[in-house]
C-alpha cells in the first residue's frame, strides 16, 4: 500500500476585499481624512505667469496670444487651461499614497457623451492629454474645485456651488464603495451608457433635451454634416478650408520635411493600431492637413485634422494632438513611454470604458509626440453656461461616478474605499478644499489679467 503524499496548501498571494478594505481604514492614522480640507498658499509658491510662459514654449509663437485670450474669458477658461498651476499645487497637499491612472486634468468639461466602437453613446472622461500614474486624491480635488469656479461663473449662489463640489466628492466615495465588492471582472466591463446617465438626472425636463440633442448630434455624420463644414473640392482633390486663424494651412517652417516624409508619420500611426483596424484604416487615402486651434490648454500646440478619403463620398477627418510631458510629470515621475503620444493612448484605454476606433499615435516630423483620434465622434459636451443649481450638482455626481469607475480600473477600489469610509467625512474635507482653492483660482487669474494689462503677456481676443 503506497503511502499518501503529503501536500501543503498555498496561501494566496492576494488579499481579499475585506482585508484590503482594512489597509485602506488604517492609512487614516497617518492621513486623516480632514487633512484633506484646507488649501494655503505654501510661501515659496511659484509666480504663476513665469509658469504660464514656461508652458507657452514650444507652443506656435502666433497662436499664443489667442491662448491668452481664451483664458481672459474667465475664472473658469483660466482655471481649465491652467492645470500645470493647480499640479504643482496639488504636490503640496496630504496624499494617501494610494495610485491610480490619474487624470491630471479632470475639470468638469473634461467629461462628456462619445460612441464607442460598437456605435452605442457613453459618458466618460474624454480628455487625457495629463494622465499619469498619480495620486487619486489629486483628480478629485481638481473636479471638485471646478464646480465651484464654474458655479460662482454662471452666477449661482455660493451655498449651491459648494453643495455640487460635495455632491461630487459624495458619489466618488458611493461609487468607489461599489466598485470595491465587484469582482476585478465586472468593474472593466462597467460603462456609463446613455440610459444610465439619463436616469442619473432627475429633471425629466433635461431628460428631454438631452435626449433632442443626441438626436441631433446623430444626424450630424461626418459624409453629410463634417465634411462640408470642413472641407471642399478644388477641381477633383478634397481640401480642408482654411478659417483663419483657428483653421489654416501650415507653412514649411511649421511643418518642415510635410511632403516628403508625412509618409513616415502616418506609417508609425498604422503600426499604433491593433491588427485588425490597419485593413478597415489601409481604405483611406491621405488627402489633406490643416493645423486646427482647439481648446484653452492646447492652443499653440501643434495639433490638426486631417482628412482621409475612401472614396469620393466616404471622408474620415482624424485629429492629429501634440503630446508633451504631462504637469504631474516633476512631481510623481516620468512616465514609461518615450511617446507621449503613447502615453495619452495607453492612459485613455486603461480608463476609459470605450476608447475611439483610430486611437493611436506617432512621432511628428520635428521629434514631437503626437496622438490620433477621429474628430467629433458624435461628442455630447456640457453647455455649463446653461445650468441651474440642481444641473451642477447632477453633472458633478455623474463626472465624479465616471472618475470612480476609472480609478477603480487601474487602482485598488477596496483600499480607496476602505479610506474614504462610510461617513460623509471626506464628502466635508473637499467642499472645504474646493472653495479655499477656487479662491486661490481667482486670485491666480486676476494675476493673469494684470499681466496682460501691463504688456508682461499679450492677449488677443476673437469675436
Amino acid at each position: 500500500m503506497k503511502k499518501a503524499r503529503k501536500t501543503t496548501q498555498r496561501e494566496p498571494a492576494f488579499l481579499h476585499a475585506d482585508e484590503r478594505r482594512a489597509a485602506g481604514k488604517a492609512i487614516r492614522e497617518t492621513v486623516p481624512r480632514v487633512s484633506h480640507a484646507h488649501w494655503k498658499a505654501p510661501k515659496d509658491r511659484a509666480d504663476i505667469v513665469e509658469i504660464i510662459e514656461r508652458s507657452n514654449k514650444g507652443r506656435l509663437e502666433h497662436l499664443i496670444p489667442i491662448r491668452h485670450g481664451r483664458m481672459m474669458e474667465s475664472a473658469f477658461a483660466f482655471y481649465r487651461g491652467t492645470a500645470d498651476i493647480m499640479a504643482a499645487d496639488l504636490a503640496t497637499t496630504p496624499v494617501s499614497g494610494l495610485r491610480v491612472q490619474a487624470c491630471g486634468d479632470a475639470h468638469l468639461c473634461n467629461f462628456g457623451g462619445f460612441a464607442t466602437p460598437e456605435r452605442r453613446v457613453i459618458f466618460d472622461i474624454n480628455d487625457f492629454d495629463e494622465t499619469l500614474p498619480g495620486p487619486w486624491e489629486w483628480d478629485v480635488k481638481r473636479l471638485a474645485a471646478s464646480l465651484v469656479v464654474a458655479g460662482r461663473q454662471i452666477g449661482l449662489a455660493e451655498s449651491d456651488a459648494v453643495r455640487a463640489a460635495r455632491a461630487a466628492a459624495s458619489s466618488y466615495r458611493e461609487r468607489m464603495s461599489d466598485y470595491a465588492g465587484m469582482r476585478a471582472l465586472d468593474v472593466w466591463y462597467d460603462a456609463i451608457d446613455l440610459d444610465r446617465f439619463i436616469k442619473a438626472v432627475d429633471s425629466p425636463e433635461r431628460q428631454e433635451i438631452i435626449r433632442k440633442r443626441l438626436e441631433k448630434i446623430e444626424e450630424k455624420n461626418v459624409p453629410d454634416y463634417l465634411f462640408p463644414k470642413l472641407a471642399d473640392h478644388v477641381g477633383d482633390t478634397p481640401r480642408i478650408k482654411d478659417d483663419p486663424p483657428l483653421i489654416f494651412h501650415p507653412t514649411p517652417e511649421q511643418t518642415p520635411g510635410l511632403h516628403t516624409q508625412f509618409g513616415d508619420a502616418i506609417r508609425q500611426y498604422r503600426e499604433s493600431l491593433p491588427e485588425h483596424l490597419r485593413t478597415l484604416f489601409d481604405r483611406y487615402e491621405f488627402c489633406d492637413l490643416a493645423i486646427k486651434v482647439v481648446g484653452v490648454g492646447s492652443v499653440g500646440r501643434m495639433c490638426g485634422v486631417v482628412l482621409f478619403m475612401a472614396d469620393s463620398r466616404d471622408p474620415i477627418f482624424l485629429q492629429v494632438k501634440e503630446a508633451v510631458p504631462s504637469v504631474l510629470e516633476p512631481y510623481v515621475g516620468k512616465s514609461l513611454h518615450d511617446n507621449h503620444g503613447q502615453r495619452v493612448v495607453a492612459g485613455q484605454r486603461l480608463m476609459q470604458s470605450a476608447s475611439d476606433l483610430f486611437l493611436g499615435w506617432t512621432r511628428g516630423l520635428d521629434g514631437r509626440s503626437h496622438y490620433v483620434r477621429q474628430l467629433r465622434d458624435m461628442k455630447i459636451s456640457a453647455v455649463v453656461e446653461s445650468f441651474d443649481a440642481g444641473d451642477l450638482r447632477t453633472y458633478g455626481r455623474i463626472c465624479a461616478w465616471a472618475l470612480a469607475r476609472a480609478h477603480a480600473r487601474s487602482g485598488d477600489p477596496a483600499m480607496i474605499a476602505g479610506y474614504l469610509g462610510g461617513s460623509e467625512t471626506f464628502d466635508d474635507a473637499i467642499a472645504d478644499f474646493s472653495v479655499e482653492y477656487a479662491d486661490q483660482a481667482q486670485r491666480d487669474y486676476r494675476t493673469f489679467v494684470k499681466a496682460i494689462r501691463q504688456g508682461r503677456l499679450k492677449a488677443e481676443r476673437l469675436g
